[in-house]
């Protein structure tokens, strides 16, 4: 083989690796965000079954977000203001078994746009 088929071939190469690269990217990233919208989910339903019947107010959210934020300093979205996303997103989508497998689909900013507008 010539010179030229050479470097044909590998740019063919070359071209391939990086495609299936940027996929493997993408599809890490999807699960990643699939993972973390279960984990607020799960947080959401947590916080809703300890607030029913029970005299839990504002003060718990309040707290889990500061011990949250001091436990994991390296990880974002224990705000308080994101805990009551979490809260609201579970309580508003729990009951309609149709759109509860989508709210994993989109990113976490894409819900709190949706649930702002809907609210």
């Amino acid at each position: 083989m010539d010179n030229i088929s050479h470097k044909k071939d590998y740019g063919s190469l070359l071209g391939e690796i990086k495609q299936r690269i940027r996929s493997a990217q993408y599809e890490a990233l999807k699960s990643v965000n699939k993972e973390l919208i279960c984990l607020y989910w799960d947080i959401g339903k947590m916080i809703t079954k300890k607030q029913e019947g029970k005299t839990w107010g504002k003060s718990i959210v309040e707290q889990l977000s500061k011990d949250l934020q001091t436990e994991f300093s390296g990880m974002k979205g224990f705000s308080e203001r994101n805990i009551w996303y979490m809260r609201n997103i579970y309580n508003i989508y729990s009951k309609n078994l149709k759109l509860q497998p989508l709210v994993a689909e989109i990113g976490w900013t894409h819900n709190i746009i949706i649930m702002d507008k809907r609210v």
